[in-house]
């Protein structure tokens, strides 16, 4: 299918997935991350590891509640000049056996892939786990209010006994 043609099977797919708010199931167990949703203009940088210098980034992040309500998905977008690029997308869904929130981060663009566990922290959000070569990382939203959020992004060299900062986000809400 192109085109006209599968016009209707896209508008399907996003009105099966996006969902207009948290599952009754368990609202309160998302909620961190339902204070996300929305739509960002977000600016930072990224460190090029091989190269040891930083990039500047500049996107729109949108976020929704999707599955019935029962994850939360945001996509990292980018104006190509020929239009908008999706670069990055994440799921968030609450797993009542294990009592926690699962994240699974996509980015084929940059062969970036990672999964994570996510749990509150400070005034924010801490994710840990593992990138696609093993190393572990800590993602952290902090300094979450209505308008605006921090994001950090850490990388480990040695199992996590140190740290280093790889990437620094700031969000301010567009809607």
């Amino acid at each position: 299918m192109s085109g006209e043609r599968d016009a209707p099977l896209r508008r399907g797919f996003a009105e099966s997935l996006v969902s207009s708010g948290p599952s009754p199931e368990h609202p309160k167990r998302m909620r961190r991350f339902g204070r996300l949703v929305g739509s960002w203009h977000v600016v930072g940088r990224r460190l090029d590891e091989p190269t040891g210098e930083w990039e500047d980034r500049d996107f729109t992040w949108i976020v929704s509640w999707v599955m019935g309500g029962r994850a939360v998905e945001d996509i990292e977008v980018v104006d190509s000049g020929d239009g908008a690029d999706t670069i990055a997308i994440a799921v968030r869904v609450y797993d009542p056996t294990a009592g926690l929130v699962r994240v699974s981060y996509f980015s084929p663009s940059n062969n970036q892939f990672a999964n994570l566990v996510a749990q509150g922290w400070r005034d924010g959000i801490r994710q840990d786990g593992t990138q696609n070569d093993e190393r572990p990382i800590r993602w952290n939203f902090s300094a979450i209010t209505g308008e605006s959020y921090v994001f950090d992004g850490w990388v480990s060299d040695d199992d996590g006994v140190t740290w280093k900062l790889v990437e620094h986000l700031e969000g301010e809400r567009l809607s």
